[in-house]
């Protein structure tokens, strides 16, 4: 066999321990990076002091590209009807 064919091979095992290695570091951040990002909403979102019904009203005319008292609005007059 070959000698550069056993150094390429132990290169490339070597370096596929690393990749690996990566890989699991990389998942781990990825995992504490949303933990974080969780709690500072949970933060912001307490400190504004709203319900989760609220919140959930904020998020639903942030995806319709409404204002929120908008949306308030129509609620109530469709609780009137």
């Amino acid at each position: 066999m070959n000698p550069k064919f056993k150094k390429i091979d132990a290169e490339y095992e070597k370096n596929a321990a690393k990749i690996s290695a990566l890989q699991t570091r990389q998942k781990e951040l990825e995992k504490q990076r949303r933990e974080l990002e969780n709690l500072d909403i949970v933060g912001l979102v307490r400190g504004m002091g709203m319900t989760a019904e609220e919140l959930s009203a904020l998020m639903k005319a942030s995806r319709e590209n409404r204002p929120v008292s908008d949306q308030n609005k129509q609620e109530e007059n469709h609780e009137e009807i």
